[in-house]
């Protein structure tokens, strides 16, 4: 085989790329298997009337981008009428769009433009509960106890002579206890209410037949839409335990796996009747929908029994997102979720940042340890090297799309943006910081709206002649990592993410299928994909000598020579 023949990541564009004439076939029914899909989280994705926020238009603006970037699908966060007490997952209606974001007819022709331009449409639902507005509580509220209106939802008696206290010891995710007492309709102290997240997102009875019939009806009429599948929110959490024991010593964390086995309120077996039923209604169209599901567990068998053949189709990966920038953790990640998944023939689901974790730029600007991470509360107080983070997210990015099965991009991974870690309190919005008592500044630095072109704020997110600024402050110094900066740039963040893009869907060997490990020094990743393809990462302080290979087809930095630097990644031809 012959060695290294390019250096420069600026020289892509002139090397030939030894690729199959046209991408591999797959089966239509199978398109999630190797798909990757771009998270919109609506809000701050681009804003088309001028009201500083996200909405409807903006998207079908930039959907250019998205065909561009060379994604199969994009995932939109809730765009449901909410009082945005948890940003739209606390929903009114989850068969309307909320006024700030357009209407339902503009919602029908986004999905049928984002089919012209190639592109499949995944919407978020949230089936834990509602908003506290949603008509069933309010009807369970003006009813009183034991009223049919009640048995939606999960109300009990308070504990105590007095009934003052709550029926049991569970704790909310965003702070606090996961129960909050109502006034009855005569106003007298009265039952209690279970929220495993706000106050303002009262739990459903999945017990509950109407609650069920409900939402199957939701999925069909988004499905009639053309809407092409769900990710599922919270998707653990459903079923409760019968008598909703007390857990006792239990620190409920935002985004973490449950904490024990049997767990009263997470990951309880009879969610799967629930699965399996929405499974029979995706497969019964045409062209079959799909599910993702975000299930935070630390156990990847457990995590399989969600993408079993009659469950739900793919499930996010975040034992990899949460592990460390180490080649052991990582690997470890990838074997853990490779093995399980497989023994039930489901693809894996790989993804580095979404809205509810710390951009990885900024997880990986610090310091690297075992213990698993996703938020900046979790990091501590080191300072952030955003060149380190952007490096080492470049070379993740390679890893990520190198690896068997799907991927996630979540909006502004492509443009290498960091978390914006100093937003002025005034402007915080995160029911974490405000539960938190104002320590855990929460999510909102992660959301901070897209900077399009432009030397200055808004940065293209709104209309030249919009009347009000984005709803969070972006940087100033985002002026360097616009898109309209990067295009055309090939040493640039965006144009790595379409480069690579391009390459994964046109190399036979890349999307769905197996891997194997080659030996490697310690601190690096060498991995094998049939037929002809190898992706080497360098997570060691030392430069690692590159195989043999006939040639490079990307590379997520410099290379010298034949040495890939440290915190780099390159995709060989073999």
């Amino acid at each position: 085989m012959a060695p290294i023949v390019r250096t420069e990541v600026a020289d892509l564009e002139r090397e030939p790329i030894p690729v199959a004439a046209e991408a591999p076939a797959i089966e239509p029914a199978q398109w999630w298997r190797s798909a990757v899909i771009y998270q919109v989280y609506i809000r701050s994705f681009a804003d088309g009337d001028g009201d500083g926020l996200g909405d409807i238009a903006g998207v079908r603006s930039r959907l250019g981008h998205l065909a561009a970037l060379g994604v199969d699908a994009l995932w939109i966060n809730p765009w449901y009428p909410s009082p945005m007490a948890d940003a739209g997952y606390d929903v009114v209606d989850y068969r309307a769009v909320a006024p700030e974001f357009g209407t339902l007819t503009e919602a029908e022709a986004l999905v049928e433009d984002a089919h012209r331009h190639g592109l499949r449409v995944i919407l978020d639902i949230v089936p834990n509960h509602t908003s506290d507005r949603h008509p069933w509580f309010q009807e369970a509220l003006a009813t009183g106890p034991g009223s049919a209106a009640r048995r939606r939802y999960l109300f009990r008696p308070g504990q105590g002579p007095e009934g003052d206290r709550p029926p049991n010891d569970w704790r909310s995710v965003f702070g606090g206890p996961a129960w909050t007492r109502v006034a009855e309709p005569d106003g007298s102290p009265g039952e209690w209410y279970l929220h495993l997240f706000a106050p303002q997102q009262p739990d459903l009875n999945w017990e509950h037949p109407q609650v069920r019939s409900d939402f199957e009806q939701t999925l069909r009429f988004w499905f009639d839409r053309g809407v092409d599948g769900f990710r599922i929110d919270v998707a653990t959490a459903l079923v409760k335990q019968d008598g909703l024991p007390d857990l006792g010593l239990d620190a409920e964390e935002l985004l973490a796996p449950p904490d024990r086995q049997d767990h009263p309120h997470w990951d309880r077996d009879e969610v799967h009747d629930i699965y399996r039923s929405w499974r029979a209604i995706a497969d019964s169209y045409t062209e079959p929908r799909v599910f993702v599901a975000e299930a935070w567990l630390d156990r990847p068998d457990r995590l399989a029994r969600y993408v079993r053949p009659d469950e739900l189709h793919t499930a996010f990966n975040f034992d990899f997102l949460r592990a460390p920038w180490r080649a052991a953790d990582l690997r470890a990640a990838v074997d853990r979720s490779t093995t399980h998944l497989g023994t039930v023939g489901a693809p894996a689901t790989w993804v580095l940042s979404n809205h509810d974790v710390a951009r990885h730029v900024s997880r990986y600007g610090r310091p690297q340890s075992h213990r698993p991470v996703h938020s900046l509360a979790e990091i501590g107080t080191e300072p952030v090297d955003p060149a380190l983070g952007r490096r080492r997210a470049r070379a993740a990015a390679l890893l990520m799309l190198s690896l068997p099965g799907g991927a996630y991009v979540y909006q502004g991974e492509e443009l290498g943006l960091e978390e914006v870690e100093d937003l002025p309190e005034e402007v915080l919005q995160d029911p974490v910081w405000h539960r938190s008592g104002h320590r855990d500044r929460g999510r909102d630095g992660c959301r901070v709206p897209l900077p399009w072109e432009g030397d200055a704020p808004p940065f293209g997110f709104s209309p030249a002649t919009a009347a009000k600024r984005p709803w969070l402050p972006q940087p100033d110094g985002w002026r360097r990592l616009t898109a309209a900066a990067q295009t055309g740039d090939t040493g640039s963040t965006l144009e790595l993410y379409r480069s690579a893009l391009r390459i994964r869907r046109a190399h036979p060997a890349l999307g769905d299928g197996g891997m194997r490990w080659l030996p490697a020094p310690e601190g690096v990743l060498l991995i094998a994909r049939d037929p002809g393809f190898v992706c080497a990462v360098n997570l060691s302080a030392d430069d690692f000598a590159l195989p043999a290979h006939e040639t490079s087809l990307l590379a997520s930095g410099p290379l010298r020579g034949q040495l890939l630097p440290p915190d780099t990644a390159a995709w060989l031809a073999t």
